[in-house]
């Protein structure tokens, strides 16, 4: 016990402050109508100076990690079999084949553009799944590395910006292309970013194409898993890489093969598919799940310097303008198809 509240004292400033950070920006979410991921890193930037802080320091470095991750395994609430049977085998297909292209597009122009293909990784995940969410989901389970928190700021916020233009936009878009509500809701779901978005653009349009598009959105979120253990997949032979590189002695723990947090995502789906979990449940889920990307989301802020994300170049934008656009054709051809 003694222990425990030496802990709970060394965290609580930094808590305290991501809280408040978070707060602030779901107040500002509310009022003004952007993304609450982009107003969270926003104004944890704009406090970046409590990064220095001592006290708040180990509290921050908790939110940024460790409740980032009950923040992942939590979206696993949001989603159950009957609604991925729903979609139809012909539709999932089309669903795993845009976002399985987008991510391979990500790490191919990402090597060809001189970074890592975790770069590419992470801005395809983000763009092919859900976001924001997505790509601190796929941080998550990546190597700690100086510029790993650096490369999470500039995906979010380069994506929640691409999400909110989609919003807009791709409405247009489909009246033009003249796709009926079904075709509407699965353009709308395959290729808007955020979930929030999709809902809002969805919703817009009717609710028949409201629902579709939140469904096809959720069978993305699902596909966060397989990329996880990607990620995991290609953390473990860095890994492995690196040790090799170091020569012979003590073998080093390898990273899991499967992060808890994806155990415990894969574990929530089966159990409110399988159980039905009653509905406040559910809700107190999403509700807790978003509270805590949010608040991860301002610690990663405060964290980082603004001259960080303002150095990065041309090229990281280029390569996530093309994915977008990449993902909007491809879904459209694919509809075409089907």
């Amino acid at each position: 016990m003694n222990a425990l509240y030496a802990r709970c004292a060394v965290l609580w400033p930094g808590l305290a402050m991501s809280a408040v950070v978070a707060v602030a920006a779901q107040f500002m979410a509310e009022h003004y109508g952007a993304p609450v991921m982009l107003f969270a890193l926003l104004l944890g930037m704009a406090v970046n100076f409590l990064s220095e802080n001592a006290q708040c320091k180990p509290g921050i470095e908790f939110v940024a990690r460790q409740v980032l991750r009950w923040g992942v395994a939590l979206l696993g609430l949001k989603i159950t079999l009957d609604q991925v049977q729903s979609l139809g085998w012909q539709s999932v297909i089309m669903v795993v084949l845009a976002v399985s292209l987008t991510i391979t597009l990500g790490i191919l122009m990402a090597k060809w553009m001189g970074f890592k293909p975790f770069f590419g990784l992470l801005s395809g995940g983000s763009v092919g799944i859900c976001g924001a969410s997505a790509a601190m989901a796929i941080a998550a389970a990546f190597p700690n590395h100086p510029q790993k928190d650096r490369a999470t700021l500039f995906v979010v916020i380069s994506v929640s910006t691409l999400s909110t233009v989609a919003m807009v936009l791709y409405p247009v878009l489909v009246r033009w292309l003249g796709l009926d509500p079904l075709q509407a809701g699965f353009f709308l779901g395959g290729t808007i970013h955020d979930v929030a978005q999709v809902v809002g653009a969805g919703y817009s349009m009717g609710p028949q194409t409201g629902d579709a598009a939140t469904v096809v959105k959720l069978m993305r979120v699902a596909m966060l898993v397989p990329v996880i253990m990607v990620a995991a997949w290609m953390t473990r032979a860095t890994h492995a890489q690196s040790a090799n590189s170091e020569g012979a002695g003590a073998p080093a723990s390898r990273p899991p093969l499967l992060p808890w947090f994806a155990v415990v995502f894969v574990l929530l789906v089966l159990l409110n598919s399988l159980l039905q979990l009653p509905e406040v449940v559910v809700n107190t889920g999403h509700g807790l799940s978003r509270a805590f990307l949010v608040a991860a989301m301002a610690a990663i802020g405060i964290k980082t310097h603004l001259k960080d994300i303002l150095s990065v170049g041309w090229k990281p934008v280029a390569l996530m303008l093309l994915e977008t656009v990449f993902l909007a054709v491809l879904v459209y051809m694919l509809l075409l198809q089907h």
